[in-house]
């Protein structure tokens, strides 16, 4: 498996202050497909726009709700960087903001009766070098549908939303049990519940070229439309696994294999604990990483809690029971920095 030596070609973080006026960002190294923004400083919703559903569409994380238009939201995706608008969610003057900003870039259309690859026709923005793919499809609830996501790789998280229907996020990723999909396992991004297991919702495990339905309002309703976004792990890029916690300021160390740009943590042993999103951009450039927000709910960024990010991977320096409580069991999704040696041989340095 090749490494990937420039993670930020890929996947960055980028902060911006608002201006209250049409604003373009164009720092990052790439074109982005899909882009998750947050008002760091005010209770805002989260907002996520892609490529493959279009500009001014947004979904939030933080609700159930279906898709909405919204003219003033993302308005451009630009060769580096995008547009936004003078909705408040994006752009109030003198608000700050960070946004999470991915790259897919190879547009795909499967029309499923005709190539005999799934039985659900699918379009979609796939980077199989980074492992990351947006899909579009329209649900037909019957159960064991199927649908083409492009990675070439078995998928190591999957996020779905239905999009013309209020509907849960729902979220798998292979660190929930052996087999999440055939066991019916998933948290709800939306949602401070642990994990879930209903049979009803997935059907089986995916396969290289294929994500497998059963008929459920969530996934696979009939007439229902939905995006999927879909991860396969790349070496020194992106991890996707689970910790137990220690509960001491001492906390757990969690290996990713590469100095961490971003990292996503749910606590799924039990509810109740909301989820956690922490980068390598807000606030101090050292450690700690003091700087949270919460995919759940509309909070303004929390500066009270703290970890490392070190060049291989992730030290808890608190207790706090979202992320470190002792004998829990929590998941996370991590992207990098750097990776923890390159493939010349650069090693990677903590902050």
């Amino acid at each position: 498996m090749s490494i990937i030596d420039k993670p930020t070609d890929h996947f960055e973080t980028k902060l911006y202050t608002g201006t209250g006026s049409s604003l373009a960002n164009s720092s990052l190294n790439f074109q982005p497909d899909f882009t998750w923004i947050k008002g760091r400083s005010g209770a805002t919703e989260h907002v996520l726009t892609d490529s493959v559903r279009g500009v001014t569409k947004e979904l939030s994380s933080n609700d159930s709700g279906a898709e909405e238009t919204v003219a003033q939201g993302l308005t451009a995706f630009g060769s580096n960087g995008f547009t936004v608008g003078t909705d408040g969610s994006y752009n109030t003057s003198s608000a700050t903001y960070s946004s999470w900003n991915f790259k897919a870039g190879t547009s795909f259309t499967n029309d499923a009766s005709a190539t005999g690859i799934g039985t659900i026709d699918s379009t979609g923005s796939v980077n199989t070098d980074a492992g990351f793919s947006i899909m579009s499809y329209t649900g037909n609830g019957s159960a064991g549908a199927n649908f083409a996501h492009g990675l070439e790789v078995k998928p190591a998280c999957v996020i779905v939303k239905r999009r013309n229907a209020s509907s849960n996020w729902q979220f798998v990723s292979k660190a929930l049990s052996a087999t999440p999909f055939g066991s019916g396992n998933y948290l709800k991004l939306n949602s401070t519940d642990g994990m879930g297991t209903n049979t009803a919702v997935w059907n089986t495990e995916p396969t290289s070229s294929l994500i497998y339905l059963q008929a459920n309002s969530d996934t696979n309703a009939s007439g229902g439309t939905y995006v999927c976004y879909a991860f396969a792990e790349k070496q020194g890029y992106s991890k996707f696994g689970s910790y137990t916690g220690n509960g001491s300021t001492d906390g757990t160390f969690v290996y990713t294999g590469f100095k961490p740009a971003f990292f996503l943590v749910k606590k799924s042993s039990a509810g109740g604990n909301w989820w956690s999103m922490f980068d390598n951009k807000r606030l101090a450039s050292f450690n700690p990483v003091d700087a949270r927000l919460f995919p759940n709910v509309a909070n303004a960024e929390s500066t009270s809690d703290s970890l490392d990010f070190v060049s291989n991977g992730v030290k808890f320096r608190a207790t706090d029971t979202d992320y470190n409580g002792s004998g829990a069991t929590y998941i996370y999704m991590s992207f990098a920095e750097n990776p923890f040696v390159t493939s010349t041989g650069v090693p990677a340095t903590a902050r």
